[in-house]
């Protein structure tokens, strides 16, 4: 079993951007949901989420993230199933997304960037009353996070298997368990 504190320290001592942080947690939370819905160890596939974007602070080009991490995660004594996941969830690498866990990293990293935006711009700026049709009519304006690849959310939810409404109403269940964690309670 890997270990969540570990997990955390050293994301914490590679990552001082709090909003990168939140990102990491936000994306643990989306894939504990889904370990718990497809019935997998809820606490390895959290620890491959925090750990996912760990480098990316550090080693921000394409040329280094996720490299560099994996190569730190691999001399720690990470499991090579860890470290494949996290280079899949990065198109460029290469690395075909084949395992569940490979497919829901990938399918919640963007998704769960997207929710938070979502959230953040509703009065109560809260994911608990945040609906998966708000998520998808904000998909729909393109100067609405803009950074955020559409298709990638979309790829996302069929690489999954899902409908993409349902697959957003996973990622919400998830990140509402963390709401206060990600600063994303708001005002309810």
């Amino acid at each position: 079993m890997l270990n969540r504190d570990a997990a955390l320290a050293l994301m914490r001592e590679w990552t001082q951007n709090d909003n990168l942080r939140k990102h990491m947690l936000a994306v643990e939370a989306a894939v504990r949901q889904y370990a718990r819905l497809f019935g997998e160890d809820e606490n390895d596939w959290g620890v491959v989420a925090i750990l996912h974007d760990f480098d990316y602070e550090r080693h921000p080009t394409r040329e280094e993230h996720p490299y560099r991490g994996v190569e730190h995660l691999r001399a720690l004594g990470y499991p090579e199933w860890v470290l494949r996941a996290i280079l899949s969830h990065a198109d460029y690498t290469g690395v075909a997304r084949e395992s569940r866990l490979e497919k829901t990293l990938f399918a919640c990293d963007e998704m769960a960037g997207f929710v938070t935006a979502a959230s953040l711009v509703r009065p109560s700026k809260s994911v608990l009353d945040l609906e998966a049709s708000s998520v998808v009519k904000r998909m729909k304006d393109k100067a609405f996070a803009r950074a955020v690849p559409r298709d990638d959310l979309r790829k996302g939810a069929e690489e999954l298997g899902l409908p993409l409404d349902q697959h957003i109403t996973n990622v919400i269940a998830g990140m509402r368990e963390r709401a206060d964690d990600l600063g994303l309670r708001g005002t309810l």
